[in-house]
């Protein structure tokens, strides 16, 4: 069976607290994402991989199906 990949993620902004809904994309790793609200520029965590498994409410898609190890593999 096979898991369904979530591709909408909330992001929130560790510096001001702002929060957006944002499709992640599934054929690139996104290593940058700058809040809308405060302008900070946002990096993934030492142990992540990108933004969104930093500050997403999902993860992103190669780390939803269990076979990478990161999007940027």
């Amino acid at each position: 069976m096979e898991k369904d990949i979530v591709l909408q993620s909330t992001i929130t902004c560790p510096n001001c607290g702002h929060q957006k809904e944002e499709t992640m994309p599934t054929d690139a790793c996104q290593y940058f994402y700058e809040c809308e609200n405060c302008h900070e520029v946002l990096k993934p965590k030492d142990s992540d991989c990108c933004v969104y498994c930093s500050y997403g409410t999902n993860p992103c898609p190669p780390i939803q199906e269990g076979g990478k190890s990161s999007c940027c593999a």
